[in-house]
């Protein structure tokens, strides 16, 4: 077991919560850059001034630090990450809050995450099997554990500069977002949540290009959805292009449905790998 994560009191549904600044300390923390941010929080470097090391602190975005149900959404984050004590998963230190504003204290992993390294293209056989044998690794943790990550994809994976794997955000471990509104066009790898369709049964979790034919379908889902994101992913890496893709999300999801992998792209040197993709698809 992780450490334990005591949950701070639940903080008052507020009107308008300021952002982050940077230079700004919460607790002991300061804040020194913005890392990356999401539908489920936004991601921080900070320094850890009692104990002189430095953390990624995740903060819910400021319009959604008053919601009672975003906050039940972010604690169940916390107590997730504290059950996982693997070292092919980033760990928490805390979960606290600082003037009004509730926020993780997670491991802070250096390096480039897969959705960096996939745009120079393929990964060299070898070097994907390694990474893929590390991720299959942690995500049996998480399902020993009966954790489902719901929201495995390039992005949520780094890798080390001395080759070392970590699965990052289980924001979606047992819990749900809703896409937010964007008059952008969508990053339809990176594309979140994507609605509900009335029950709690009908939550469609996870990112189009990764989720699972059941995830896709709004239907309850269990270690087999992270089995298939895994697939997506190790095909991804052993041919630099993403298995599922079109214009939107809902052709995306439409492939995610109907079409059957063209087993040809794979490379010639890769064609062992092929019954373990066929397994996990």
């Amino acid at each position: 077991m992780g450490p334990e994560v005591v949950c701070p009191s639940r903080v008052p549904p507020f009107a308008y919560n300021p952002p982050i600044m940077i230079g700004e300390t919460l607790s002991n923390f300061r804040i020194t850059a913005k890392l990356g941010e999401g539908g489920m929080g936004e991601v921080y470097r900070a320094q850890d001034t009692k104990l002189g090391r430095e953390v990624a602190i995740k903060v819910l975005p400021p319009a959604l630090a008053g919601d009672p149900e975003r906050m039940t959404r972010f604690e169940r984050e916390a107590r997730i990450l504290a059950a996982l004590d693997h070292p092919g998963i980033a760990a928490i230190y805390g979960l606290e809050e600082a003037d009004g504003k509730p926020f993780l204290a997670l491991e802070l992993v250096e390096g480039e995450d897969l959705k960096e390294r996939l745009e120079r293209g393929p990964i060299p056989v070898e070097e994907a099997l390694d990474i893929a044998v590390q991720i299959a690794e942690a995500l049996e943790e998480a399902h020993e554990k009966s954790i489902v990550h719901r929201d495995l994809k390039p992005a949520n994976v780094k890798v080390t500069p001395d080759g070392r794997v970590k699965v990052l955000d289980f924001g979606l471990a047992k819990a749900y977002a809703v896409e937010a509104a964007s008059g952008s066009t969508p990053d339809l790898s990176q594309s979140p949540t994507l609605a509900h369709t009335g029950t709690a049964a009908g939550l469609i979790l996870g990112t189009a290009a990764y989720m699972s034919p059941e995830q896709a379908r709004g239907k309850p889902v269990d270690k087999r959805a992270d089995i298939w994101a895994f697939g997506v992913l190790l095909w991804e890496m052993l041919t630099g292009r993403q298995l599922f893709t079109g214009e939107t999300v809902s052709d995306v999801l439409a492939g995610v449905l109907t079409r059957e992998p063209d087993w040809t792209e794979l490379p010639d040197r890769t064609r062992h790998v092929k019954p373990v993709l066929e397994r996990c698809l």
